[in-house]
Order: C-alpha cells, then structure tokens, then sequence
C-alpha cells in the first residue's frame, strides 16, 4: 500500500465535483455530455482596467455573446458537439457540450463605454476600463462662525 498526499480543499472540489455531474439536472439525458456547462472565469485588476479571462475551448467566436445591462456584464456561447459519421463507441465522455450563460455585477468604477471582447484560442479575454479616479485637493480649513 502506498500513501497518497491528501489535500483537503481540492479533493473535496473534485468529490463534489464528480458527484453534481452525476446529477440529473447536471447534464441533458438524452446524451452524457451534453447540457448546461459553465466556463471558469479569473476576475483581475490593473491600475486602469478589470480583466475577466473565461475558459472557452472550441467554442466559435461566433457563437460567443458579450452584453452588458445595468451594470450586468453577461457572457453567453454555445460549444457544438463533433459530428462524427462513423459509429464507434465511447468508453469514456467527460467533456461538455451545449450552452452556457455566466454574468458578472461590475463594481461602481467601471466604465460601460469602453469595454473590449477579445477571443483567441479558446480563451475570451473582456476588458472593461475604470473611471479616472478624481484627485485628491488639497484640504482647505473652513472657519466655523
């Protein structure tokens, strides 16, 4: 028997993970794979921008949609399945097809006017800039009468 490094958080991720796929409602049933999937998003900041960098392997850029209301900024695609003619069978089918929808309340100091969309190789790159920051006065004394 060998011992296995355990690490906590992730494993209990990957367990949860596993189990929710198993769900009815985590996938269509009509075919494994096929359903609702959401690509994983890294929110960062700059001195000038918000970036939010999504995951988005072979999805078309056609078929990637970006708007923005309310201050709601949402991100909406579809990943089609291969059409294959042949009718071999699967063993094993873990990637996910069909739609997804993930949206983003951006924070107060972002500016709507100015926002980018960006996708190259399977990576949807959103930059949305910041409003210029009002500078600092210097402090006047008010004499109280």
């Amino acid at each position: 028997m060998s011992l296995l490094k355990w690490e906590s958080v992730k494993d209990i991720e990957d367990l949860f993970e596993r189990y929710t796929r198993s769900l009815p409602w985590a996938r269509s049933q009509a075919w494994p794979g096929v359903g609702d999937w959401n690509p994983r998003v890294d929110i960062s900041e700059s001195d000038g921008t918000y970036q939010l960098k999504a995951d988005i392997p072979g999805v078309n850029k056609q078929d990637v949609k970006v708007s923005l209301d309310h201050g709601v900024l949402t991100i909406q695609g579809e990943r089609r399945q291969e059409k294959k003619e042949d009718s071999g069978r699967f063993h094993r089918m873990e990637r996910f097809y069909g739609s997804f929808s993930r949206s983003f309340t951006l924070p107060e100091d972002a500016e709507e006017a100015g926002l980018k969309a960006h996708s190259d190789n399977g990576q949807l790159t959103i930059t949305v800039p910041r409003k210029a920051t009002v500078t600092e006065s210097n402090a006047v004394q008010i004499p109280v009468d």
